[in-house]
C-alpha cells in the first residue's frame, strides 16, 4: 500500500524567555507584550470551559453588600445649599428625623415642607396623609369612622414612611415626617414612630388656637377637610401635649417661614438636649 510522504519538520528554534510555548496558538497581528524580568506562570485556562453569565463577577471574598435599608451611594454635595435668609446657625448641618406633629389645620405640612425646602443640606419631607391616600381603591376614609380597616391602613401607611425615612437617614439625608399623633391613643401614638424610624426620632408639637385652626380647616377641600366638630374634638386632644416634655410651637401669629424658623430652633435646642418621651 503506498505510504503518504511525512510532513517535513522545521527545525527547532530557540525558545526564548518571557515568550509565549511554542505549542500556544498566536493571533496574527496581535503585538507581544514584553518580557521584563521572570513571569510567574499564569493559571492554566481549560479551553471551552463555559462561563457563568450575568454582570460583573464578584471574588468569592467579597460578595457584594447586602443593606437591609437600601443604602444607595450617592456622590457629595459639592457645596452647601443657601441658608435661609436671616436665619441663625439652628440645625445647620446636623442629619436630623423630625415628626411634625398636630391637629388637622395646624399647617404642618405646609411648614415641614418649607422646613426641609430651606435646610442647608439635603432634607426630604414625607407626609403620612400623602402616603394614605396611595390606596385608591379600597381607601379607608377615617372621617367614615375609625374602625378596623381605617386602623390598618394607617399603621401600614405609618410603616412605609417609617421605611421611607431609615432609608433616607441611611443615605445621609434629613427627613421630617408630618402626622396628627395623639398623646392619649397609642395606636396613633409616639411609639409606633419610634419603633419605625428610630430612637433618634425628635418630635415637635404644632398647636395654634382652635379659631386659627377652624378657619384653615374651612380652606380645604376633599377628604382633608373635616367639619368644625370633628376638628374641636382633636383639637382638645391635643392640649394633651402640654406637659409631656416635648416642645410645642403655637403658631397661631406666625406665618409659613416665621414657623419653619422658630422650629429650626427649638430642634436645635432638641439637638443639644433631647425631649424625654
Amino acid at each position: 500500500m503506498p505510504q503518504h510522504p511525512a510532513a517535513p519538520q522545521h527545525p527547532a528554534a530557540p525558545h526564548p524567555a518571557g515568550a509565549p510555548h511554542p505549542g500556544a496558538p498566536q493571533h496574527p497581528g496581535a503585538p507581544q507584550r514584553p518580557a521584563a524580568g521572570p513571569q510567574h506562570p499564569a493559571a492554566p485556562q481549560h479551553p471551552g470551559t463555559p462561563q457563568r453569565p450575568g454582570g460583573p463577577q464578584y471574588p468569592s471574598s467579597a460578595p457584594p453588600r447586602a443593606d437591609l435599608t437600601g443604602h444607595v451611594p450617592l456622590p457629595p454635595v459639592s457645596a452647601p445649599l443657601a441658608p435661609p435668609a436671616e436665619h441663625g446657625a439652628g440645625t445647620g448641618t446636623a442629619t436630623l428625623a423630625v415628626l411634625l406633629i398636630g391637629p388637622a389645620g395646624a399647617g404642618k405640612t405646609t411648614v415641614a415642607r418649607h422646613w426641609a425646602q430651606r435646610r442647608r443640606v439635603p432634607t426630604a419631607h414625607i407626609s403620612l396623609d400623602d402616603v394614605r391616600e396611595w390606596v385608591c381603591s379600597g381607601f379607608a376614609d377615617p372621617q367614615s369612622g375609625w374602625n378596623e380597616h381605617s386602623e390598618a391602613q394607617y399603621r401600614l401607611a405609618r410603616r412605609t414612611c417609617g421605611f421611607a425615612a431609615r432609608n433616607f437617614l441611611a443615605n445621609g439625608i434629613s427627613c421630617i415626617v408630618d402626622d396628627a399623633v395623639f398623646p392619649d391613643r397609642p395606636v396613633v401614638g409616639l411609639g409606633g414612630w419610634k419603633r419605625h424610624v428610630g430612637p433618634g426620632l425628635l418630635p415637635v408639637v404644632l398647636l395654634p388656637g382652635l379659631e386659627v385652626v377652624l378657619e384653615r380647616n374651612a380652606e380645604r377641600s376633599g377628604n382633608r377637610r373635616l367639619s368644625d366638630e370633628e376638628v374641636a374634638a382633636i383639637h382638645g386632644r391635643m392640649a394633651g401635649w402640654y406637659g409631656s416634655g416635648l416642645p410645642i410651637i403655637d403658631n397661631s401669629t406666625y406665618d409659613v417661614e416665621t414657623t419653619a424658623r422658630v422650629l429650626d430652633d427649638v430642634l436645635a435646642r432638641a439637638i443639644a438636649s433631647p425631649p424625654t418621651w
